[in-house]
């Protein structure tokens, strides 16, 4: 897992050449602009724009074919991150969608508007949770999936 910020992404920034597209995708796309809904970026990425409110807690959730950036356009919201391995399966592995859904304990990471959280297979997450229990909020966000 790694959190960052756009406005702090550079051309000296490099993670990984796959994970760099998709941040290069997010830096130089006016995503506020696209409506919610799938986006192919290539044969290997797309993004996720999604509009929704937070929620006060979730299972854990874990992909095999993909690696994550969650990337917050409006709005601010919690995701639960620990590791795969310390889970347990409460809805097996679909194939079909690289979803399966777990249970465990971990950590939260709070993401801000213009702040993103890179998720490799290992990282279980938990996204959407609300930071304020008592107030769910709006979160407008992208989420580029990146086939590995």
């Amino acid at each position: 897992m790694i959190k960052g910020s756009l406005s702090e992404l550079t051309s000296e920034t490099v993670i990984d050449n796959k994970i760099n597209s998709g941040l290069n995708y997010l830096k130089n796309t006016n995503i506020s602009e696209l409506k919610d809904g799938k986006y192919v970026i290539s044969d290997n990425m797309y993004v996720n724009i999604q509009t929704y409110t937070t929620k006060n807690d979730a299972d854990y959730e874990a992909h095999r074919l993909y690696a994550d950036i969650q990337y917050i356009i409006s709005g601010e919201e919690n995701i639960g991150v620990t590791d795969y391995s310390s889970c347990s399966t409460t809805k097996v592995y679909n194939e079909e969608s690289d979803i399966e859904f777990l249970k465990g304990d971990g950590e939260y990471i709070n993401l801000k508007e213009g702040e993103y959280l890179i998720l490799y297979p290992e990282d279980a997450h938990k996204p959407s949770i609300s930071v304020d229990k008592l107030n769910p909020a709006k979160v407008r966000k992208a989420v580029v999936k990146i086939k590995l």
